[in-house]
């Protein structure tokens, strides 16, 4: 694996590239570390170098002036590798009897830049999912709840489920960071906002109390906390809930992460509120480059946010493709059954009609066998409920998990 660097400049002078260059060296400690290449890439504002994965050091999204520099890995093939990539990840919470399988095999991937979307019912195992990979689960043996966590957490290539606590410390708030749901309740009632919005600064990073106080007002200003000097030392209670999940967003970016990943980040808002956090993550996700893990059960917040989606029932994938794949040509048929109950305001009132989804959401203390979803499906078979069916391709950037394919699939398809 290699790393390349890419410096975006104001121009394209190459003076300013070779003065980006020494300051870079002069970060990461190392000036005879590397030499640069020719450009990879010759645009305007952009230039190339590489260095050694030594050299990197670990260093990510470095500010120098106006200039700022990020890494991006690349396997052999000169294919960019996932910047998460998630591999049969399971989370079976201990009990007398037998395991509970709240996350049962998950794999998924996430690029650099990407808003990935991850959609299902509630009580599907979503939070869970991203709570392990966060490794913030208490694991089996330190006490109740026990988890026990399996699989693989790629991120940037080393396996964080390997990790020893300290290291895992120094990637989550820094290179990972989490949006909780539910804004308010996940603050400090006795604890001023502005201090817990810097505290991933104070334990991270060594630096004086004035320039922590001057970067938390500064970002609260960006998340748009109007009066954001004067609102510094307010408590939880004297904000709004819009406002709690403003808070919340300045507190994931402000040490300038890889990734967020924010869990239901709109619940419990009011529409036109909703509209405002959606907006503004948007724009922090372009101002701060970052890749997104955007965990919802509102189809209308994956349709406007995500590139690509994954569908997730009772602890599995069951379902995966880019956004318009699966609005458009969905195949699983808890998948379809989602879509069918969003009203579309491209057909006619007198030929829509909502369908649903019969049943229940299974309970996890209650295993069922084969396809989770065959009690509730309308293709079942006897096979869906002895054997359970792979994750396969349909088509480029679409797969499914169903032996009942052929009757889902549109004649389109066939």
């Amino acid at each position: 694996m290699s790393i390349r660097i890419l410096f975006q400049a104001p121009s394209s002078s190459p003076e300013a590239l070779v003065r980006a260059f020494m300051e870079l060296s002069r970060i990461l400690r190392n000036p005879d570390a590397a030499e640069p290449n020719e450009p990879v890439e010759r645009l305007p504002t952009r230039a190339a170098f590489s260095l050694s994965l030594k050299t990197v050091a670990r260093r990510r999204n470095i500010r120098c002036g106006d200039l700022v520099w990020t890494s991006e890995s690349v396997n052999g093939e000169g294919v960019m590798s996932p910047l998460l990539s998630v591999r049969n990840l399971k989370a079976h919470l201990h009990s007398e009897e037998a395991p509970i399988k709240i996350v049962d095999g998950v794999t998924l991937d996430i690029k650099k830049g990407e808003t990935v979307g991850l959609v299902g019912e509630t009580g599907a195992g979503k939070t869970v999912t991203a709570l392990s990979i966060l490794g913030i689960l208490q694991p089996l043996g330190q006490g109740k709840p026990l988890w026990n966590i399996d699989g693989e957490v790629l991120f940037e290539g080393k396996d964080l489920l390997k990790l020893p606590e300290e290291e895992m410390r120094k990637i989550r708030g820094t290179q990972i960071a989490f949006i909780s749901q539910n804004p308010i309740p996940s603050l400090h009632p006795m604890d001023m906002v502005g201090h817990q919005t810097g505290e991933a600064v104070e334990e991270h990073k060594e630096i004086e109390e004035s320039a922590i106080r001057k970067l938390v007002v500064e970002h609260l200003g960006k998340v748009e906390i109007r009066d954001a000097k004067k609102r510094y030392h307010h408590f939880r209670d004297q904000f709004s809930g819009g406002e709690g999940q403003r808070i919340l967003i300045a507190m994931a970016v402000i040490r300038n992460p890889l990734l967020m990943i924010a869990d239901e980040p709109t619940s419990a808002l009011d529409v036109t509120v909703q509209r405002q956090i959606l907006q503004l993550l948007k724009a922090m996700k372009e101002r701060f480059k970052l890749s997104m893990l955007l965990i919802t059960h509102d189809l209308g917040v994956i349709a406007e946010m995500s590139d690509s989606v994954y569908v997730m029932y009772a602890g599995k994938i069951v379902e995966h493709g880019d956004v318009q794949a699966i609005f458009n040509d969905s195949v699983h048929p808890f998948t379809t059954g989602l879509m069918a109950a969003i009203p579309r305001i491209d057909t006619r009132k007198s030929l829509f009609r909502f369908e649903g989804i019969p049943g229940e959401p299974p309970n996890p203390m209650h295993p069922i066998s084969g396809c989770k979803f065959h009690p509730r499906c309308k293709y079942a078979v006897p096979l869906c409920s002895e054997e359970v069916p792979p994750l396969v391709a349909i088509a480029p950037k679409h797969s499914v998990s169903c032996w009942r394919i052929d009757a889902t699939l549109s004649p389109e398809r066939n």
